[in-house]
């Protein structure tokens, strides 16, 4: 999926439809930078508006997925290649964002583990001692929230009781109880609580 052609297609048929940046952000509640990333190619819309983007400037997913006009006789062909290749790099970048997750906490634990082996060698006094723990437990600290969002952003989770997979809210995330990336929450389909495991893939083999 060529970005760069998606994002200047989506100008395209802005413009024609007379629309500002701004005009058409305000249409879907996003903001104007989101468009301006689309169509500078650096970023891809969510698929939760898509539909009402596509909508919007009067083309279809296949279109909006191709970066082009497609025409009748080909369409039902790209549109299962496009949408098989959309959820292949979707679950390639999940499965990046998870790993760089990994990387982000593995370095703000590296300064904590350094100070405590540093005051349990060196005789230091104790508010020495408390200052320098105490100060290596600042990046971990800003760097968690951010690791949470990227845990929940990426992939899905999988629901203990009916198999549902779904992106829960931040907040849920936030506040679970949890061991590694499996999180106590509430299924949005069956509404039962459970130990709900990360899955990169939304729907499960077989199925």
């Amino acid at each position: 999926m060529e970005q760069l052609k998606i994002g200047k297609f989506i100008a395209e048929c802005r413009k024609r439809e007379n629309l500002t940046q701004m005009q058409l952000a305000e249409k879907l509640n996003i903001t104007d930078r989101a468009v301006s990333k689309w169509e500078t190619g650096k970023a891809m819309p969510d698929s939760s508006i898509m539909l009402d983007l596509c909508e919007i400037l009067k083309i279809t997913v296949n279109d909006l997925l191709s970066g082009e006009k497609i025409t009748m006789d080909n369409y039902n062909k790209e549109m299962e290649n496009k949408l098989i290749e959309m959820v292949k790099q979707k679950e390639q970048s999940d499965k990046r964002l998870l790993h760089a997750e990994i990387i982000i906490v593995i370095c703000c634990l590296l300064p904590l583990i350094a100070s405590i082996i540093i005051v349990q060698i060196v005789p230091l006094e104790e508010w020495l001692s408390a200052v320098i723990v105490l100060s290596s437990l600042i990046p971990l600290l800003i760097a968690t929230p951010f690791a949470i969002k990227i845990e929940q952003k990426a992939g899905y989770y999988e629901c203990q009781k009916c198999s549902h997979r779904h992106i829960p809210k931040y907040s849920s995330v936030l506040w679970a109880m949890h061991i590694n990336r499996t999180r106590y929450m509430k299924c949005p389909k069956c509404k039962q609580f459970s130990w709900q495991k990360k899955v990169i893939s939304e729907k499960q083999d077989g199925r």
